[in-house]
């Protein structure tokens, strides 16, 4: 018996990374996923572990930041799982430089993935969540990042987003207790995922919505950073999707409006 048998979770950007670990977590403890990428290998592979591994799964492709994303997003969980007791908004990016130098489209691209798309996913969620009471809580985990709490140099759209995404987070746990749904979130510090790896001193260049954009850290940079957390060494995915399960899990009950630091203690 899992701690989440029967409940059903959405994972937004659970093909790789983090959002792979969390909805094999999730699928680990009894919940269906939803699992979504913007490509369809990815997610199909993370349905096929789930299933081999007797659990419940099914792909949702297509962007977070497409218009009609939320509501088939939302619709998936409902219509083919049966319904919808976990959202887990994790899809997102960074596209860095400094303020003077950020161009209006990559504020937009990075404001749009990591808090509208959000937005948009629990404004679905609410039709939902109202009509349907259940006697348990379910649960929202909104992924944010340090960056949003003291800052990191380069990402004025990046931190300004995850601090809003925070903001809405706490907005939410008060407008959905009446419901009985949680709403938390996590903010992760220096985790190693595509969009963290140590590259080359050029960086490495992603497609991400049909733009080009240059990710990962010089290694002089990712040194100096490992050097700072009190451990020595980044999070795995793996360690991070335990942090999401933690809010998911039925000990976390009265845990309401809440941002968790994930950083091993480096700031």
């Amino acid at each position: 018996m899992g701690t989440l048998d029967a409940k059903v979770a959405v994972v937004s950007g659970s093909g790789r990374g983090i959002g792979r670990e969390v909805a094999l977590r999730l699928a680990a403890e009894g919940a269906g996923v939803v699992v979504n990428d913007v490509d369809r290998e990815p997610a199909e592979e993370v349905v096929a572990e789930i299933v081999a591994s007797g659990g419940r799964a099914v792909a949702c492709i297509g962007s977070v930041v497409d218009e009609d994303f939320a509501e088939r997003f939302v619709g998936t969980a409902i219509d083919v799982l049966g319904g919808l007791d976990i959202i887990v908004n994790n899809a997102g990016y960074t596209w860095d430089t400094v303020i003077q130098k950020m161009t209006d489209e990559q504020w937009y691209a990075v404001m749009e993935v990591s808090l509208t798309a959000p937005f948009r996913i629990l404004r679905a969620a609410q039709p939902y969540f109202k009509d349907n009471p259940t006697p348990y809580h379910r649960k929202v985990v909104n992924i944010s990042s340090v960056s949003g709490h003291h800052g990191i140099a380069g990402q004025a759209n990046y931190g300004a987003a995850n601090a809003g995404l925070v903001g809405l987070t706490r907005t939410l746990a008060k407008e959905w207790g009446r419901y009985k749904v949680n709403v938390n979130a996590v903010a992760f510090g220096f985790i190693s995922t595509r969009i963290t790896e140590v590259t080359t001193a050029d960086g490495s260049v992603l497609e991400i919505d049909g733009r080009e954009i240059k990710v990962g850290l010089h290694p002089d940079r990712a040194a100096t950073a490992a050097e700072t957390i009190p451990f020595g060494r980044p999070g795995t995915p793996k360690e991070a999707a335990g942090a999401v399960y933690v809010l998911c899990a039925p000990d976390t009950d009265y845990v309401n409006g809440q941002c968790l630091v994930v950083d091993a203690g480096r700031v």
